[in-house]
């Protein structure tokens, strides 16, 4: 990996922005930057909407979305304009798609843990409740109240495009923090908007919403692979929500979050394996069909639909409804007087203000009263700086303010403060962030990348010349699926570069998901007191199903060790210890799954594959001065 000076520096390669991503777990990379990624298009799109609205054809734009549009069958019909199509028929999609999002992560994302969803959780809190407090204050009586709702939300593509621009070059462990943040704020924003902003109800709609709400849930319940009876079934719950004088967010949401989310099983990975294999030997339709399929069951269906709706979601359903809704017509002394209102000041304030306050402040006290901590390597310049950036609150904020006001002059004086607490709040972060940079030295808000202690022969495991000029080291776990396939591309690595390669072990055992793997790393380090560890070694991935207590006596009896030797060893304190070092080594070097790869000293990121590792280890030739043996 280059690192991060630059030309003039030292004589290294700076590294690209966000080139860390890779440390985040696939579905999550995915996630944040499709939303980055569609921050310009829902900048662009917002851009063209006013630009249109305050156009010599400007009529055409209001014309557009009063269009009315209808579905018919037999003799049901249901019409809206092409405004509340977007609003109410597209966005129920958007909402899908958040509620997809956040069941994964309390299932096995950022919120697993209630340590870890604590300090999120109360900084989402406060950043709900100061804002709409803090307007209240602000905001004339009369309708003007009922606004309070559009400075709770926070738009996470706008943010995080944001963060991107004016954040820490090395922002990934905050652009997680600020994820899990925004997922709570989603849920408590889709909660107000069915509380507070919805019509009257019907009775008999709300009953056939909780039929199909328990329908979707018994479908996971009995782990429904196939994506259709849960599209069909959201589609109902969607019609029956709308028919019930809810907002259509409520539908998307509830269904999104009833779809469950899990980590692909073993078995069902090494049988999607098994069948591709006998696809290539036998590469016919009957046995590509069975590969197809196998490998679709492996993948839940909650990220199976997150992978097919989420690029949807944010490159077209997001910058529409920027389209449809932030179009204000500014002419004729609009502008002045918007600038001049109480609600759009209240807005703006309480957006940018009182995120800031709201989301920092909660931050820092849920901290302080030791009810969890921060990401490693977040401080809370980067939190604070986090907090402004979450006052860009532009689509739920918009999507409210047309649900509150009913006055379309105060809806206008809205929409701009929305508008005008999207720029302030990104020069606040800006400058929130660079003062956490110069006082406090807060500059990456991410994982150190760089081996906490260096390869030291007479303790690790090393494989290969211990003066090689090339190392590569892994941090792995010997019940890890994962780990056992890069034991191949270890081995095709010491093929191919020979004695000019050391290749060094450490152990990261996964405890929380892996119950022998800290029993297997013990063997590994009995055995290794024996001078057999990377016989132990590569028994323990060939068996690595089999690694009870039992087991590794039989492996040692295998491997003609002191048997009784062994045992005493596996259960010695100082074994425990030697493997709770690498452990600690694994944390400080920013190691958080395995396998972790170091080229050198520095984290490898990205596929662990052989060609990639090779280029990696050929590219460090050149940052060490090693010549080419070839």
């Amino acid at each position: 990996m280059p690192s991060r000076s630059g030309p003039g520096t030292g004589g290294q390669t700076r590294a690209r922005r966000r080139s860390l991503a890779a440390q985040l777990s696939a579905p999550a990379r995915r996630f944040l930057s499709t939303e980055a990624g569609g921050a310009a298009l829902l900048l662009a799109a917002t851009v063209v909407a006013l630009l249109w609205a305050n156009s010599p054809w400007s009529a055409a734009y209001t014309a557009l979305w009063d269009t009315e549009a209808s579905l018919s069958l037999g003799g049901w019909e249901l019409s809206m304009d092409l405004g509340h199509w977007v609003n109410d028929g597209l966005m129920a999609v958007f909402f899908f798609v958040i509620g997809l999002e956040v069941r994964r992560e309390f299932s096995v994302g950022e919120l697993t843990s209630p340590r870890r969803a604590a300090i999120p959780l109360a900084a989402a809190l406060g950043g709900l409740a100061v804002p709409a407090l803090l307007y209240l204050a602000l905001a004339p009586g009369g309708e003007a109240v009922r606004g309070w709702g559009v400075v709770i939300g926070t738009d996470t593509a706008f943010m995080l495009g944001a963060l991107a621009v004016v954040g820490p070059t090395f922002a990934t462990q905050l652009r997680v923090f600020l994820l899990a943040l925004t997922v709570i704020d989603d849920i408590v924003a889709v909660s107000v908007i069915g509380l507070f902003y919805s019509e009257s109800l019907d009775a008999g709609a709300l009953a056939a919403m909780l039929v199909l709400g328990v329908l979707m849930g018994l479908l996971s319940r009995l782990a429904v692979w196939r994506a259709a009876p849960y599209i069909l079934v959201g589609l109902g719950l969607w019609l029956a929500t709308v028919q019930a004088g809810l907002h259509a967010s409520i539908a998307g949401m509830l269904g999104g979050l009833l779809v469950a989310a899990h980590a692909p099983a073993r078995e069902a990975v090494e049988g999607a394996a098994k069948r591709f294999r006998a696809f290539r030997q036998s590469p016919d339709v009957e046995v590509g069909r069975s590969a197809h399929l196998g490998l679709v069951r492996a993948v839940s269906v909650n990220e199976r639909l997150q992978l097919t709706l989420h690029p949807w979601a944010s490159y077209v359903i997001v910058p529409l409804f920027a389209l449809a809704n932030a179009g204000v017509d500014l002419r004729d002394g609009v502008l002045a007087e918007a600038l001049t209102s109480r609600v759009t000041w209240a807005v703006a304030v309480a957006l940018v203000l009182g995120k800031l306050l709201g989301v920092g402040l909660s931050a820092l006290a849920g901290v302080r009263a030791g009810v969890g901590g921060l990401p490693l390597g977040v401080g809370f310049g980067h939190v604070f700086g986090g907090a402004a950036l979450s006052g860009i609150g532009f689509t739920v904020s918009l999507l409210i303010a047309g649900l509150a006001f009913d006055d379309a002059t105060l809806r206008d004086h809205a929409t701009v403060g929305v508008l005008l607490a999207a720029v302030l709040a990104t020069g606040l972060g800006w400058a929130v962030f660079r003062a956490a940079a110069v006082f406090r030295g807060q500059t990456d808000a991410d994982l150190p990348r760089f081996l906490d202690l260096p390869v030291d022969p007479q303790v690790d495991h090393v494989r290969g010349p211990v003066d090689a000029p090339l190392t590569l080291v892994e941090y792995g776990d010997f019940e890890c699926p994962f780990c056992a396939r890069a034991t191949g591309v270890a081995k095709e690595l010491r093929e191919r570069f020979g004695d000019e390669l050391r290749y060094v072990f450490r152990h990261l055992p996964l405890v929380d998901v892996h119950p022998h793997a800290e029993l297997a790393a013990r063997a590994g380090v009995a055995a290794a007191a024996q001078g057999r560890f990377w016989e132990m070694h590569d028994l323990l991935f060939t068996h690595q199903d089999q690694l009870e207590y039992e087991d590794l006596a039989g492996y040692a009896a295998h491997l003609h060790l002191d048997v009784e030797t062994f045992l005493r060893d596996l259960e010695d304190e100082a074994t425990a210890a030697r493997v709770r070092a690498d452990v600690a080594s694994a944390e400080a070097s920013g190691a958080r799954g395995t396998p972790t790869f170091f080229i050198g000293n520095a984290r490898h990121t990205g596929p662990h594959d052989t060609e990639t590792l090779a280029r990696a280890l050929e590219a460090s030739r050149t940052t060490l001065g090693v010549p080419d043996g070839g």
